[in-house]
């Protein structure tokens, strides 16, 4: 039986994964902040929970110690846990950017680095980082959150060439927007006196609301995927992205360019 450590798995996409990957046979190693948060994963079968913060080198240190003495081998991390926040740049907080950035970046590069001799011991291993088309496409008010993801892909593609050599494949999965507890999470900048600020704002939250409402079929697309991904490694590093909006915006940033790319996003927003 193989067994997975999912990070942010005490709700949304996470729990969803957590509950799919124990159904199909594996042993899933759910990490949460806070045990408290993850009733709805305590005593399903092979399910099993650990407090596991990705903001502190201590807190993923303890936990791996904990997770080595009840399970002999690791077979694939998947980097879930992530924060939104959608901000006016003259509005954004010092607090919500270092949080944004300690938890979707830091937290990434913390839990790959405290993993990575387990997988070299075993000569084996994955890690799945899941990033979103927000690290592929940069679009209105996400300055921090694509920032985040993009630094992602790069880490993720850079680490690959490191770990090749051991046998440890890297993949990144990206999405767009799907019913979850993570659109309802998403932070936001406070109002401004400045309305076209706030015009923006509203135009840009109303468009995330009315395709993640659209988007039902997407999230056990994606979770079907991650599990073909963990069951089946690429030797290579690889992007998977997932989803029509996803794979459509992808398609046409890579085919027009980034100028004529960011004219259509302006007509959209500004028309």
């Amino acid at each position: 039986m193989k067994n997975i450590l999912i990070t942010g798995a005490s709700g949304g996409i996470g729990q969803e994964m957590a509950f799919y990957f124990a159904q199909n046979g594996w042993n899933v190693i759910a990490t949460m902040l806070c045990l408290s948060h993850g009733t709805a994963l305590v005593d399903k079968k092979n399910i099993y929970c650990y407090v596991l913060d990705v903001t502190s080198t201590e807190s993923i240190a303890a936990a791996k110690e904990k997770i080595l003495s009840d399970f002999k081998t690791i077979d694939v991390v998947v980097n879930n846990a992530g924060i939104g926040y959608r901000s006016i740049v003259e509005l954004s907080e010092d607090t919500q950017i270092n949080s944004i950035v300690d938890i979707n970046y830091l937290g990434v590069v913390k839990v790959c680095r405290a993993f990575i001799p387990v997988f070299r011991e075993q000569n084996s291993g994955q890690f799945i980082n899941i990033t979103s088309i927000a690290g592929l496409v940069n679009l209105p008010l996400g300055s921090f959150y694509h920032s985040t993801k993009h630094a992602v892909e790069s880490f993720s593609e850079c680490m690959a060439y490191e770990l090749a050599g051991f046998n440890i494949s890297v993949a990144t999965v990206q999405f767009g927007n799907t019913p979850s507890d993570f659109q309802k999470n998403v932070t936001k900048s406070e109002r401004s006196s400045l309305q076209c600020y706030n015009d923006l704002m509203d135009k840009i939250s109303a468009v995330v609301e009315n395709k993640t409402k659209k988007n039902k079929d997407l999230k056990p697309q994606i979770i079907r995927k991650i599990f073909k991904i963990a069951a089946y490694p690429s030797r290579n590093f690889k992007r998977y992205t997932i989803g029509f909006d996803a794979n459509l915006l992808n398609i046409i940033r890579a085919s027009i360019g980034y100028r004529l790319f960011g004219r259509i996003i302006r007509l959209f927003v500004f028309k």
